[in-house]
C-alpha cells in the first residue's frame, strides 16, 4: 500500500515560519513513515478542519475513525457561509448531513435518528468534500516505505509549537503510481502535503491547498476529545 492520499497534496505556507528545506534525518524520515499508522493505530483522532471559501469558509468539529474510516461531527458557516450549519458524518464516498440554525460546541455522541439527508461525497469542485476526503486518507493501516521518503521529495523545513508540543514541519513526498495519482484527481489537490509532526511520530497538524482555493485547508488533531464515532440510527452502515 502506497502513501497514496497523504501523499497527494500541494502546501502553501505554515504558521512556523520555515527555513530553508534540508533532507530529512533517519529520525525524522521513520517519524514521517509511521505517522499515519499512529493515527490508524490510536483507532481514531479528534480533530478540527478549517476549510476556507470566499464566503468566509467553514470548521468541522468532530472526530475520525480510520479503523472505519468514517468522520462524525459538528460543522459551522464563518462570515457569510452558514448555509451549511449543522452536523455531519462521512465516509469515503458518502455525506451525512443534519442541518440545524444552531449548531451545539460539540456533536452528540449518538446521532440523532432522523433528520439525516444524504449525498454522495463529490470527487472533485468543492472544497468540504476534499477536506473530508483528505481527513479520512490520514490513517493508514501500515506505515509508509521509509526507504523510499527521502526520493520522492521529503523534507524538513522548520520546528513549531502546537499546543504546547514541540514539532517539526515536513513536506511530504511526490505522489507516484497509479494510486497517487487517483488520490490526487479526487482530493482535487497538487502533490506534496505539510505535516507538523511530533518527537514520537505524532500528527498534530497538516496543511494542505485544494485547487478550487485560494488558501489552504488546516487539519488540526486533538483540539478536543476524542468520540468514537456511532453509526447514524437506519443508515446504511459505511463502506
Amino acid at each position: 500500500m502506497t502513501a497514496a492520499a497523504t501523499t497527494a497534496f500541494v502546501l502553501l505556507g505554515n504558521s512556523g515560519g520555515p527555513t530553508a528545506p534540508r533532507a530529512l534525518t533517519p529520525d525524522e524520515v521513520n517519524r514521517l513513515a509511521i505517522t499515519r499508522f499512529l493515527n490508524y493505530q490510536a483507532g481514531g483522532r479528534a480533530a478540527t478542519i478549517n476549510v476556507p471559501n470566499a464566503a468566509g469558509g467553514l470548521v468541522v468539529t468532530g472526530s475520525i475513525d480510520y479503523r472505519t474510516h468514517t468522520g462524525y461531527g459538528v460543522v459551522r458557516g464563518t462570515g457569510r457561509d452558514t448555509s451549511s450549519d449543522g452536523l455531519i458524518r462521512w465516509t469515503a464516498t458518502t455525506v451525512l448531513v443534519h442541518p440545524m440554525t444552531d449548531p451545539p460546541a460539540a456533536a452528540p455522541a449518538s446521532p440523532p435518528a432522523s433528520g439525516w439527508y444524504s449525498r454522495p461525497l463529490r470527487t472533485s469542485g468543492m472544497a468540504l468534500d476534499s477536506s473530508l476526503a483528505i481527513a479520512l486518507s490520514l490513517g493508514s493501516d501500515r506505515p509508509d516505505n521509509a526507504a523510499l521518503l527521502p526520493q520522492s521529495g521529503a523534507a524538513w523545513v522548520g520546528q513549531d509549537d502546537v499546543r504546547g508540543h514541540r514539532t517539526d514541519i515536513m513536506n511530504g513526498p511526490d505522489a507516484g503510481g497509479k494510486a497517487g495519482t487517483k488520490a490526487r484527481t479526487e482530493a482535487g489537490t497538487s502533490q506534496t502535503v505539510r505535516y507538523w509532526i511530533g518527537s514520537d511520530g505524532t500528527m498534530y497538524r497538516v496543511q494542505v491547498s485544494i485547487a478550487s482555493e485560494p488558501q489552504p485547508v488546516v487539519f488540526d488533531f486533538d483540539t478536543q476529545a476524542y468520540v468514537p464515532v456511532q453509526p447514524v440510527p437506519g443508515a446504511t452502515p459505511a463502506p
